[in-house]
């Protein structure tokens, strides 16, 4: 059974004040905590396994590999990935999409080509393409989205051509919720040859992913918002695509032999692992992965979208609301304004309440010109949050709305 306060008991940081008040932690989105079995084997890796792996014989560094390769069979299982290999450790979804745009898009990309990518991306899904567009002399298309934060999909046929190279596009979007269909795009895009690449951050947290049903070439997503650790990061990519690549990174464990006149790679994945990876991280991203695979997926969905639909509903009682991203079936996270506050101002007071959301773009500065506003208050829900953090969340907004207005 899918019990809330049992949930929350798993994690310690819930238990804490913020200015002598209980934490309300509504920024899941950014960053979302992490339970106590993830916290206990970082402890338990740093002071009694903390070797390195693939490079030794001895005890410590053989203990170490067998848990980091069991990280790995472990996510592949929960994102669907045809076999181990084809998911490799980065230190994030950043380093996971570079890597796509610098060791794929150089070898693949050329002058006239173009990439696809749709307006509703956080900037790790848009900078790159943009960098890999400049150095390749390609032209950058824009897919865009309605004001209720729809992808154009009936816009695909105008922007792919046979010299469309790359699509990129979230799976859900860290702003507006929306989550795209996304196999007509996929089926669009190799239609004309190009690949796909989606941004599964807030995707693989919110419903998950299985890519193989799904046929994207490359997804990418990180540790710290799927309740794992910073600095940990997946870039699936399917085996033929990523034996086709050059590295991205050169160094140790990348390599199979080296010499001065010529230097040869190990196979994937380590051939997009160089320098001494971060294990630590990694397993303790397949013990988050482990946690999650307690539960039954349709529960933690149907509690977040109860969340969701809850506070939406009296977030609109509140006079000069405005909501941005109002498709069905939209993941568990809402950004808003509230005419004549400024959303700096509402986190602020929020935060001397106790309650944590976020304020700004959200690195997402493409969606912010689409509305003509220079910032959003986001409330970002998770499976440990209830009703009862929303009942506070909304006193606090309404609190602050009467504070800021007189």
């Amino acid at each position: 059974m899918f019990d809330v306060d049992k949930i929350r008991e798993e994690f310690p940081i819930l238990r804490r004040e913020v200015y002598g008040k209980p934490l309300v932690y509504l920024d899941s989105g950014a960053t979302a905590q992490k339970p106590q079995m993830v916290i206990d084997v970082i402890n338990r890796l740093h002071g009694e396994l903390n070797a390195n792996i693939h490079r030794g014989v001895h005890f410590l560094s053989e203990q170490a590999t067998e848990l980091y390769e069991e990280a790995r069979c472990r996510i592949a299982e929960y994102i669907g990935a045809a076999e181990k290999e084809e998911v490799i450790f980065t230190s994030g979804a950043t380093a996971s999409l570079n890597t796509v745009a610098y060791a794929w898009g150089g070898k693949f990309v050329r002058q006239g080509d173009n990439i696809v990518v749709s307006e509703m991306e956080h900037h790790s899904n848009i900078v790159p393409w943009q960098l890999l567009a400049e150095r390749q002399g390609a032209e950058l298309r824009v897919l865009p989205f309605d004001d209720t934060g729809r992808l154009r999909t009936e816009l695909l046929p105008s922007l792919l051509d046979s010299h469309t190279r790359i699509v990129a596009v979230t799976q859900a979007s860290n702003t507006l919720g929306t989550r795209p269909d996304l196999c007509p795009i996929i089926d669009a895009a190799h239609a004309v040859g190009a690949i796909v690449v989606v941004d599964g951050c807030q995707g693989v947290v919110h419903g998950g992913v299985d890519v193989k049903a799904l046929d994207c070439d490359f997804y990418a997503f990180s540790g710290h918002k799927l309740y794992g650790p910073t600095g940990i990061g997946v870039l699936y990519g399917k085996r033929a695509l990523l034996e086709d690549m050059p590295p991205f990174l050169g160094g140790g464990d990348m390599v199979d032999r080296v010499s001065f006149e010529r230097t040869t790679y190990a196979p994937i994945p380590l051939k997009f692992e160089a320098g001494t990876a971060n294990f630590i991280g990694a397993i303790g991203l397949g013990e988050a992965v482990k946690f999650l695979q307690g539960f039954d997926p349709k529960d933690i969905e149907g509690h977040e979208t109860e969340l969701l639909k809850y506070a939406t509903e009296q977030l609109s009682t509140i006079n000069g609301v405005k909501i941005y991203g109002t498709t069905p079936n939209k993941c568990a996270i809402v950004s808003f304004n509230i005419e004549g506050v400024h959303a700096y101002d509402l986190g602020m007071i929020l935060d001397k309440l106790g309650i944590a959301v976020r304020t700004g773009q959200h690195c997402a500065e493409p969606v912010m010109t689409h509305y003509g506003v220079s910032g959003m208050c986001r409330a970002s829900f998770a499976l440990y949050n209830t009703i009862a953090e929303v009942d506070g969340f909304i006193a606090g907004v309404q609190r602050a709305v009467r504070m800021l207005r007189n």
